[in-house]
């Protein structure tokens, strides 16, 4: 996932990008609601940290700004990016506010890197599972109508490389282990997938993705991830 981090405190941040990054994430940093517009109003992000309290920019005299600010800003141009409030406080109507402003999530500090993970995640799928037609690159895939398409023409893939195929676009750009992959793929199959035979399907779906655009790239010793090639 392409995320942006919206928070203030070196020390933290820098510990939040390492522990993201660690596990696959292209993370983006913003120190002040400033920075934040700049990058947020760009787009492409699939999901958003954001701590409440942080300067409005980086003037010395500029005082205390709301993280708010920001999110109030991007729900009003139409972005629906999926976002986690980062904040200490613990007030019941700031968690009101901060919801009732656009967030979908709300996580109090100091907080587990593991258990912003996985939140993260959940918030990411259950934003993607709200639409019918997700893409990466030139390759789309359309929900509803089960059916994967490049550039508009149809993917016929066998059964185990559509079931791949459909894990790591939903949603497009997570990072799936080995561990979940072939329990993914295993709940549609008779039994166990091994290493092994994971490895091969994995092979297979990289044949037929050849020309389209996107690839399955490995992460060694963390899992796989669909991406859109950059030349």
């Amino acid at each position: 996932m392409r995320i942006l981090l919206v928070e203030d405190d070196a020390v933290l941040s820098g510990v939040m990008c390492r522990s993201l990054g660690d596990t696959g994430h292209a993370v983006a940093l913003a120190a002040t609601v400033e920075e934040a517009d700049a990058q947020w109003s760009n787009g492409g992000f699939d999901a958003v940290l954001l701590d409440l309290n942080l300067p409005e920019n980086t003037r010395p005299d500029s005082g205390l700004g709301s993280g708010l600010l920001a999110l109030r800003r991007a729900r009003a141009r139409g972005d629906r990016t999926p976002v986690m409030v980062l904040t200490a406080r613990n007030r019941t109507d700031e968690r009101v506010i901060g919801l009732d402003s656009g967030a979908d999530d709300y996580l109090g500090k100091p907080f587990d890197p593991g258990e912003l993970e996985a939140r993260l995640r959940a918030l990411v799928r259950r934003a993607e599972g709200a639409k019918d037609v997700v893409a990466v690159g030139r390759l789309q895939l359309d929900r509803r109508a089960r059916r994967f398409r490049i550039d508009g023409e149809p993917l016929d893939l066998p059964a185990r490389e559509f079931g791949l195929l459909w894990a790591l676009m939903s949603p497009p750009g997570q990072v799936l282990a080995k561990r979940e992959l072939a329990r993914k793929l295993a709940e549609e199959a008779d039994g166990p997938l091994s290493d092994n035979a994971l490895e091969a399907f994995v092979s297979r779906l990289r044949k037929r993705l050849v020309d389209s655009g996107v690839g399955v790239r490995t992460l060694r010793g963390i899992g796989y991830r669909l991406e859109a090639d950059t030349a």
